[in-house]
């Protein structure tokens, strides 16, 4: 069933006393409960769902959207600890299994872990893996010092708190460098400090200095003065600014932000120009 794990919007093939069946792209059709249903619906309407299986394992729509889809992270509290794994708060009546050999680590109910939302080939089943080093992506070249990030907080650790960037990346802030209260389950948005060899990233929550643009600005204001205009400008290409200028485009928006901003440049349709 390849709508498992996933949000599809399904069109209504039939009604039933105990709600709608919906046609899947394999020809079969799955049920979505009365209860889940405005009244209003028609046969041939398309309406988005999520498809997992119930408590007996039957597939099964839903108009409720989890915290995390298939392939997707989340943060998820541990609602129940049993011999053969945990039950994870994942924003559906029923719960996320992870099997306790897909615990990175032994789980305490009520506390919070990253969980990864897979499928099991072997039951075709919806199940959470909190191994997450597995699916960690490490090519993080594409972030530079001073860049703002979007992240969850997901782990503590006597270093500091791990940070999962972007639903995709692993970044830390530092203990020594945190002064405020932070969760496992908090959204930051903070800034790089230094991209490491292994794919890791070292974070900040406090806004790195200026000094970075006013360099780049300065490189700009120095090219200018002798060629007296750019043609680089907002909708430039990352590659082209960084072939004449060798920069990264945020830095250089940055950059001419501040000169725009002293009245030291223009910026038009054809580039920058110096004032």
């Amino acid at each position: 069933m390849k709508e498992l794990g996933k949000i599809s919007s399904l069109l209504i093939n039939r009604f039933t006393p105990n709600g709608a069946y919906l046609a899947l792209r394999d020809g079969e059709e799955v049920l979505l409960p009365k209860s889940y249903l405005k009244g209003d619906e028609k046969e041939g309407e398309e309406i988005e769902v999520f498809v997992y299986t119930d408590s007996e394992d039957r597939p099964v729509a839903v108009t409720n959207r989890p915290n995390a889809i298939v392939d997707e992270f989340a943060v998820m509290e541990a609602k129940e600890i049993t011999k053969f794994g945990a039950f994870m708060d994942w924003g559906l009546q029923k719960d996320l299994f992870v099997p306790k050999s897909e615990m990175g680590k032994d789980m305490v109910e009520g506390e919070k872990y990253l969980v990864m939302v897979c499928v099991d080939h072997k039951t075709n089943r919806l199940i959470g893996v909190s191994k997450y080093e597995d699916f960690i992506l490490t090519d993080t070249q594409g972030y530079e010092p001073g860049q703002q990030v979007e992240g969850v907080v997901f782990d503590e650790s006597e270093l500091g708190f791990k940070v999962l960037i972007e639903g995709k990346f692993e970044g830390l802030l530092y203990k020594n460098e945190v002064f405020r209260n932070l969760a496992v389950g908090d959204k930051v948005s903070p800034f790089v400090k230094k991209v490491r060899q292994d794919g890791k990233v070292d974070l900040m929550l406090e806004a790195p200095t200026r000094e970075k643009y006013e360099k780049g600005a300065e490189k700009i204001l120095e090219i200018l003065k002798v060629r007296k205009s750019l043609p680089l400008h907002d909708k430039s290409s990352p590659e082209e600014i960084q072939k004449v200028l060798g920069m990264s485009k945020k830095h250089f928006k940055q950059s001419i932000g501040q000169l725009y901003k002293d009245k030291k440049i223009t910026i038009e349709p054809d580039g920058i120009h110096l004032t």
